[in-house]
């Protein structure tokens, strides 16, 4: 049976691969010429930036994220905080997500960015639990 933190992992890859597909999409006016405007501009050029900015932060802190489910699922046992701790840090991705592509508000940004940060520093600390009960 596959382990607990693998859903929410799965569903992190998920919500990158959207990105990439809304990437895609938003470029396309520009790189291909499809949706254009009857001007010629590009509906999406607004927007475009933005997605490939959080595009790029999916593999900025979410690598810490990815290093701490790994470690974790090395342990026997489930952790129930884990878990919990893991699909917070999904929930906090998806926000961050919205308000970074739909808003221009970086103090909301902020504010949402540090749900996944705290989520992440959980799961190091139970990380580091487990370390030390292993060497005792």
């Amino acid at each position: 049976m596959a382990h607990p933190l693998i859903l929410p992992m799965a569903a992190h890859v998920a919500l990158a691969s959207l990105l990439y597909v809304l990437l895609t999409v938003t470029r396309a006016p520009k790189v291909w010429g499809i949706g254009r405007r009857s001007d010629g501009s590009n509906p999406w050029a607004a927007v475009e930036p933005r997605i490939s900015a959080n595009l790029s932060n999916q593999f900025e802190w979410p690598v810490l994220f990815y290093a701490a489910c790994l470690l974790l699922m090395q342990n026997p046992s489930e952790s129930v905080a884990a878990v919990a701790l893991a699909w917070i840090f999904l929930f906090g991705r998806l926000a961050h997500s919205g308000v970074q592509i739909f808003t221009t508000n970086i103090r909301l940004r902020g504010l949402v960015f540090t749900i996944n940060f705290l989520a992440t520093l959980g799961l190091w600390a139970l990380v580091l639990q487990l370390r030390s009960l292993r060497a005792a």
